[in-house]
């Protein structure tokens, strides 16, 4: 397996820990020296070790962002509208 560097640039949020106390955090992390990206994965405590993530570009992020808030805003009103 080949080396590769990080940097965790900035921390954005923990998402959520589990009973072992590995997190999934959302980070702004800086790969092999490259211009840093959003990443979205599971960190052993400590960060000692790294689950699978996947990392997105700022458009990505905006793209994604808008994506949810439709889909939030479209099962908000669907469910208020079953509610009446």
């Amino acid at each position: 397996m080949a080396d590769f560097k990080y940097e965790i640039i900035q921390s954005i949020s923990v998402l959520s820990e589990s009973e072992k106390g590995w997190t999934k955090e959302l980070n702004l992390i800086s790969w092999n020296g490259r211009d840093p990206k959003y990443d979205l994965r599971d960190w052993a405590p400590n960060r000692e070790r790294m689950g699978k993530g996947v990392t997105l570009s700022n458009e990505e992020v905006e793209k994604l962002k808008t994506i949810l808030n439709e889909k939030v805003n479209q099962t908000f009103a669907a469910s208020a509208s079953s509610k009446e």
